[in-house]
């Protein structure tokens, strides 16, 4: 009994040496040598034929896999450091040379951290590695970089000069105006670094996107892609001071000139960097504005007040619209009775300009002038328009009360110097309401439904008599009958 059970004791000892020798053996014979590569570094990003380029190569032979293995290109850490979960690139293109050979046409991840020390490495989907990928000059660590931004930049809101208290410090920060446009700024892209530099020489240890300075001098940033950063582009020159006492030195600059014209929105007023400010305007201060920057659209004295921390500076500009001004001599809310009319008219300078008035949101056919006769109760408003130089506009409304009926009342003048066609009310102009105009010789001018007070459609000529005219309004409101007198 006992050499049975050591007899079969044996025999599994022998078949699980066996099983183990044999996987042994068929791991060890699964083997991918990877050849050196064309790149010396991996620079993408850069604008080739109006595109950033990303599109690299590894070649490499294998043996002892499966027909259905796939290979990938893996990407270490930015230390070199292969991880647990691997990073893969982007496999873009998969070319069979022989059985035992393929090439991959590959991409670097847009959000990949750049440095100058990755590897790379191919991997099967079997978990088989080959050694390290050796670059061009036979280097198995070299830069690994995606530039997101290959573009101008700028920095203290692109002012050459900044000032700062002596014995304090002020901030240079990237600028990025409008954050909703990912391309406009190198901040909108995380993964980036700086390097900064201070009279052309580097400033140890800074990479962010933001520099707190405390000496004077002339500073600037630069995207750190590492050494792929040859031809990249750097940001404008800061020229920087130290005050003492009062005395800092401070300005305000305006994003769209002075004059300015606002047919583009507002400008921007944008102070020396400091610590904080107090804005105002005609010497009155602009309540809740504490930033460095202020938008408007209105000219005046602009004063700002900045705080260095320990000494103060102020500065101040007369900003002048060439846009222009306007005025209206009604207002915002007035009264007319029944069978009254209301002479209404703007004053402007602007250059070549022109009008429109418009009654509960409508366009008024025909009125173009500076002045327009209020016949009935609403809401008007007026637009007048500069045609030349700076190209603006300004807007006057108000509201035309009266009793209940005045918004029924049917005109029995038409003054052609103040409007040149017969308004009526909203009320009779729709789709059920026949509007009839009779000459005084009996003769039918106008039999229409959905009148749109465009009538006369041309030129009366009127002699010695202001000719009448009877209208017929016939409709859900009512059936309305009356003269029409036409005036020069």
């Amino acid at each position: 009994m006992m050499k049975k059970t050591t007899l079969s004791l044996i025999k599994s000892l022998l078949f699980l040496g066996v099983f183990f020798f044999t996987v042994y053996q068929s791991n060890a014979q699964a083997i991918i040598s990877a050849s050196k590569s064309d790149f010396v570094n991996i620079c993408a990003g850069d604008f080739v034929n109006g595109k950033p380029f990303n599109e690299y190569y590894a070649s490499f032979a294998y043996s002892g896999f499966p027909a259905d293995v796939t290979f990938a290109v893996e990407i270490s850490d930015e230390n070199g450091n292969f991880l647990a979960s691997p990073v893969f690139a982007n496999t873009l293109e998969v070319t069979t040379i022989s059985a035992t050979q393929q090439k991959i046409k590959f991409a670097i991840p847009v959000d990949l951290k750049g440095s100058d020390g990755y590897s790379l490495r191919i991997r099967s989907n079997n978990g088989i590695n080959s050694q390290r990928i050796r670059n061009f000059g036979n280097n198995d660590s070299y830069s690994i970089y995606y530039k997101n931004y290959v573009d101008l930049f700028s920095i203290n809101n692109q002012s050459a000069t900044a000032s700062f208290c002596s014995g304090g410090s002020m901030t240079l920060s990237i600028d990025n105006p409008t954050p909703a446009v990912k391309e406009s700024s190198p901040v909108n892209y995380p993964n980036l670094k700086y390097i900064w530099y201070k009279d052309e020489v580097v400033v140890s240890g800074q990479s962010a996107a933001s520099l707190t300075v405390n000496t004077p001098g002339s500073y600037y940033a630069k995207i750190d892609y590492g050494k792929c950063s040859e031809n990249n582009w750097s940001s404008n020159r800061v020229t920087v001071t130290s005050s003492s006492g009062s005395g800092a030195s401070v300005s305000i600059s305006s994003s769209l000139g002075n004059p300015f014209c606002a047919d583009g929105g507002n400008t921007i007023l944008t102070a020396t960097s400091g610590n904080s400010y107090i804005w105002k305007k005609d010497g009155v201060v602009i309540s809740g504005v504490t930033s460095r920057t202020y938008a408007t659209n209105e000219a005046g004295v602009y004063t700002v007040d900045v705080n260095f921390g320990g000494c103060s500076g102020s500065a101040k500009i007369n900003l002048i619209s060439n846009s222009f001004d306007a005025s209206i001599d009604v207002a915002e809310e007035t009264t007319i009775n029944e069978g009254e009319t209301l002479s209404v008219s703007v004053t402007d300078d602007a250059a070549s300009p022109t009008y429109e008035w418009y009654l509960n949101g409508n366009l008024i056919a025909g009125a173009t002038g500076d002045t327009y006769l209020v016949s009935f109760r609403g809401n008007y408003r007026v637009k007048i328009s500069q045609a030349g130089g700076c190209i603006s506009s300004k807007e006057f409304s108000f509201k035309v009360n009266g009793p209940p009926g005045l918004a029924t009342v049917i005109p029995n003048i038409i003054k052609l110097s103040d409007s040149p066609y017969w308004n009526i009310p909203d009320v009779y102009r729709n789709e059920n309401t026949k509007v009839i105009i009779i000459s005084s010789n009996g003769e039918k001018v106008l039999d229409v439904v959905n009148y749109q007070s465009d009538w006369p459609q041309s030129g009366l000529d009127i002699k010695n008599v202001n000719p009448v005219y009877y209208y017929v309004i016939k409709g859900d409101a009512g059936e309305k009958k009356g003269s029409i007198t036409v005036l020069k």
